[in-house]
């Protein structure tokens, strides 16, 4: 079976791309537009992790109603 990686809500594209500048700059992680192969593994977990952070953060959020 083949696997895509596509999003449920291909508009969120945007949004998740901002969140990751943000929090990117919040960690002191350096990226910029395009490739970023130069930051390390250890730099572009903790963006990933504070990503599914506050995404999780916001449904537990929007389920509690909030």
């Amino acid at each position: 079976m083949a696997r895509t990686n596509q999003k449920v809500v291909p508009q969120a594209t945007a949004a998740l791309d901002r969140m990751k500048y943000e929090i990117a700059s919040e960690v002191g992680v350096n990226l910029k537009q395009g490739y970023n192969g130069d930051i390390t593994a250890r730099e572009a977990g903790r963006v990933g992790g504070q990503m599914v952070k506050r995404l999780i953060e916001q449904a537990e959020r929007t389920m509690s109603g909030k």
